[in-house]
């Protein structure tokens, strides 16, 4: 098989898909021969992408993943749909305010807990059971962050729940691998996506500017784009024995800031 047709045939359900990340790693996974359901709380951006992918490939379905009966109805519709899910790509996810946790917001720490773990988790639990049903040996991937395995990056109540989300994912491998099914995440660096414009309010090319300032690897820019193809690698067969990893995508910011 080309590589162009990495997916072709497997069933695709990416949370957070109505744009940034998600909307990325929806349109790559396609374009390599994935039926993909795109799952999100916008409705008018997650239809539009879905019918930019086109209709043959592509659905929407509203979901809310703090709650965990729409999480349940989405894996439903795609499973009803497709008649079987290959790939969860739990990508959802809030940064929250930048607060100090001298001044924090317990109902907005709750809220960031609620979608970035408490939504992954709710993924996992009903994209896998739907896996198990059907002896299907699929993929579930996570987006953390660098957040994740280093602090003082972001607010403590988002690194904290990606932390959490790094956790979640080493324990379900090993839950989940008695079935075959393989559990890892892509920890990525700061992208420039819609979320990262409203939350530092900075423009598109600032953004950028002020970001690639911070890896030690010069003259490239961290798109969306690729962390959709490190999702697309971890979802493929080219990563069958790869189980319980955090892919760090950050043009060595946590290497060396580990050092500093």
């Amino acid at each position: 098989m080309s590589r162009a047709r990495r997916l072709h045939g497997k069933v695709a359900l990416i949370t957070g898909a109505a744009s940034g990340i998600g909307e990325e790693t929806a349109r790559l996974f396609a374009a390599n021969g994935a039926s993909v359901v795109i799952a999100d709380i916008n409705d008018e951006l997650g239809r539009n992408v879905a019918a930019s992918i086109g209709i043959d490939q592509a659905s929407f379905h509203h979901c809310d993943v703090r709650d965990e009966e729409q999480v349940e109805k989405t894996v439903s519709y795609t499973v009803e749909k497709h008649g079987r899910l290959d790939i969860l790509f739990s990508n959802a996810g809030i940064v929250g305010s930048l607060t100090s946790i001298l001044k924090l917001d317990m109902f907005n720490f709750d809220n960031i807990m609620a979608t970035n773990v408490r939504g992954v988790v709710a993924t996992i639990k009903h994209g896998g059971q739907a896996m198990v049903e059907r002896n299907i040996r699929g993929s579930i991937i996570c987006t953390t962050s660098v957040s994740a395995t280093v602090g003082g990056v972001a607010s403590m109540a988002y690194t904290s729940s990606k932390h959490a989300v790094l956790g979640v994912v080493r324990s379900s491998c090993m839950e989940l691998g008695t079935y075959g099914i393989r559990v890892n995440c892509v920890s990525p660096y700061g992208v420039a996506t819609p979320l990262a414009f409203r939350t530092l309010n900075l423009e598109e090319n600032k953004l950028e500017e002020v970001l690639s300032s911070k890896t030690s690897l010069k003259g490239v820019v961290l798109k969306a784009s690729h962390i959709a193809e490190a999702a697309l690698f971890l979802a493929s067969d080219e990563s069958v024995y790869i189980s319980g990893q955090n892919l760090i995508v950050d043009g060595g910011f946590t290497a060396v800031r580990s050092i500093i």
